[in-house]
């Protein structure tokens, strides 16, 4: 596995009082579900952000972001934020809500 045991740090604490968490390794990487869904995660040095089809481009256009795109193919309701873009808690906690609102909209798994 190759991701930022830093940033995943970063999230475990952001994430701890969200009831219904949990924390599954993925891609290569490490990924936190909420209620079974993916919400966020690490890999490499990036944050992945699901934010949803129809956040997608409001997403792409914020500073230090791309289409996530590790096998080759963007996979689209997936961001990958560089670490400029969640330097700080706060910006960290935003893109983690972001990822909620979308996991919010789908059934517990």
């Amino acid at each position: 596995m190759t991701f930022s045991e830093r940033t995943a740090d970063q999230i475990r604490r952001a994430m701890k009082k969200t009831p219904g968490w949990s924390e599954r390794q993925m891609f290569r990487g490490v990924t936190f579900m909420v209620k079974g869904n993916m919400c966020c995660g690490v890999l490499d040095e990036h944050l992945v952000v699901r934010v949803g089809p129809d956040a997608y481009e409001g997403a792409l256009r914020e500073p230090h972001t791309r289409p996530m795109d590790f096998t080759g193919r963007p996979l689209r309701g997936f961001v990958f934020v560089e670490r400029k873009g969640f330097k700080s808690d706060r910006s960290l906690a935003k893109w983690i809500d972001r990822g909620m609102k979308f996991v919010a909209t789908l059934p517990p798994k």
